[in-house]
């Protein structure tokens, strides 16, 4: 569900669930009021498409030219054992999200936009290759990715922004405003998506949203709301979201998506 809120004259948000692909995700764009439209839907529209044509050759083929950057992925978790099928997907989604930021890097140039203020967006989701297979979780900007398990919330993506920087660095006063993105799919040719292997459990509640929940609403208040939530009810769930964020303040688009692991 989204909402442009109250403040806003449209939404730059968008969100993509295709449930035959097994892909969620979620983008909020940038760029001003229709290319921030545009560029959250066709970030969305771009990466179905790789993933899909990457997993069904006869679907549709791919940009020719297009070569992703190497990716390892055992640089996902050291500690952890993946299945080759499990690795080789995680690569396949690396190059999907490069694909997507070549686009519409591309597409900047084109309209001599390239030094980083054309269109952009965030793009944050999971793909599940395969029936039963581990959540591949992808990440660009500061749209977020939540799990609730066991009556507890955890933020699954890191923000790519400079106020993030500076916490993690320990400052606590003079802090950057917290919507200075140091990425986003689109302004540069270069991105390094967050990429990592989510293992499911039973009962698990997933959480993707922009920074208009988020920005407004404490994680405590969150979690109070996803407490209540049931597998066939989470329409109402998302709807008690975006009434929070609204009555806590945001000024910003709101958008969430919420699945549940059986």
């Amino acid at each position: 569900m989204t909402d442009t809120g109250t403040v806003r004259p449209s939404n730059e948000d968008n969100f993509l669930i295709d449930a035959g692909l097994g892909l969620v995700a979620v983008a909020d764009g940038m760029g001003g009021h229709e290319s921030g439209e545009i560029a959250s839907a066709e970030a969305l529209t771009s990466l179905a498409h790789y993933l899909r044509a990457a997993t069904d050759p006869d679907s549709g083929a791919l940009a020719p030219n297009f070569r992703a950057s190497p990716f390892d992925p055992e640089s996902t978790d050291p500690d952890a054992i993946w299945g080759e099928e499990t690795l080789a997907s995680m690569v396949t989604l690396h190059e999907a999200v490069e694909f997507v930021n070549q686009r519409m890097y591309q597409t900047n140039l084109a309209a001599r936009r390239g030094d980083g203020g054309g269109m952009g967006t965030t793009l944050t989701g999971v793909w599940q290759a395969e029936p039963g297979a581990p959540l591949l979780v992808f990440h660009v900007g500061d749209s977020r990715l939540y799990l609730y398990r066991a009556g507890e919330l955890t933020q699954l993506t890191r923000d790519h922004t400079m106020y993030q920087d500076a916490v993690d660095a320990g400052a606590t006063e003079n802090l950057p405003p917290r919507n200075l993105l140091l990425q986003a799919i689109g302004p540069s040719g270069d991105v390094l998506p967050e990429l990592h292997i989510q293992a499911v459990q039973p009962g698990d509640l997933y959480l993707l949203c922009s920074d208009g929940l988020y920005g407004a609403t404490a994680d405590e208040r969150i979690a109070a709301v996803l407490a209540d939530a049931r597998p066939g009810q989470l329409g109402d769930c998302c709807k008690e979201l975006i009434a929070t964020a609204l009555h806590d303040g945001s000024r910003d688009n709101v958008t969430v998506v919420l699945f549940h692991c059986d």
